[in-house]
């Protein structure tokens, strides 16, 4: 390159580097180059204001990453905290379960001191609608065994009658529940000398969530509302238990096959814990 070219060039960045600097200072208060470059200044204004505005952008663009890594930081911890605060409240909830399980059982053991209390969680359901069979995690290993003449009443937590234990195995056990065409027990109204009848599943009715009452006595006699409770007759479920409201009293002219519709307390779809019952003084 040639000597003059490159004084040319020189030149040119020399010069450039001076209105940048004039332009500069011209812009401080008190500045005696405000003055002076004031003429100047009227045709640099652009090039200023187009240099504000890139330092703005610079600083607005910094601005703006620090700030979102400050969010990120924020919103880990956050998520953090919110994991924690789920862990306290699931702990809570559990601890709030086990506590009313506790107390229902008490309730229980106060209300039946006859029997052995065990608490179980409901497991699976078998196929098919909700009032089929389920498994529950009470098994032989908490002193249940079911044979061809031995089972046990399985009630909730507010002692109604959920069904009966049908099945066991080491750890968990089968419940056949009230509304399933298996179930039956002796029951009879909740007053004092009432005659006895059975209380039984039925296939056409157990879509209705309703239990069939018969073998009633000529001399019972059923109203809609009456509550039904077990008898104690058989010795497998303790007397008191309440299994029921009547709903229907069905009249036939042959008085030895009238029938009545129950509607059970159980709610079977939503049950998540039920209490098996053992008379104290069984041997297994």
């Amino acid at each position: 390159m040639s000597k003059p070219r490159k004084n040319r060039i020189f030149a040119i960045v020399l010069i450039t580097l001076l209105l940048l600097a004039v332009t500069l200072l011209s812009t401080l208060p008190g500045s005696p180059l405000n003055f002076i470059t004031s003429p100047i200044s009227i045709l640099l204004e652009p090039v200023q204001k187009g240099l504000s505005k890139t330092v703005d952008q610079v600083n607005g663009f910094f601005s703006a990453l620090s700030e979102s890594i400050d969010i990120q930081a924020e919103n880990q911890r956050l998520k953090a905290e919110n994991a924690e605060l789920r862990n306290q409240v699931d702990q809570l909830a559990e601890a709030g379960r086990q506590y009313e399980e506790l107390k229902s059982a008490f309730k229980l053991k106060s209300r039946f001191d006859a029997y052995e209390i065990v608490g179980g969680r409901v497991m699976t359901r078998e196929i098919g609608s909700w009032f089929d069979v389920f498994r529950i995690d009470v098994g032989s290993r908490d002193g249940f065994r079911v044979t061809e003449t031995m089972s046990y009443a399985v009630v909730d937590a507010q002692s109604q009658l959920v069904g009966r234990l049908m099945a066991t195995d080491l750890a968990s056990g089968k419940v056949l529940p009230l509304l399933h065409e298996g179930f039956a027990v002796s029951a009879k109204v909740n007053t004092v000398s009432s005659p006895l009848f059975r209380v039984r599943g039925d296939f056409d009715l157990k879509e209705q969530t309703l239990c069939l009452i018969d073998q009633i006595p000529l001399n019972a006699r059923l109203q809609v509302g009456d509550e039904v409770i077990t008898s104690g007759a058989g010795g497998l479920f303790p007397a008191g238990i309440p299994i029921g409201r009547i709903v229907q009293v069905l009249e036939n002219d042959d008085r030895n096959q009238r029938q009545a519709y129950l509607q059970p307390y159980v709610d079977l779809e939503n049950i998540q814990t039920v209490f098996v019952m053992k008379a104290e003084d069984h041997e297994d």
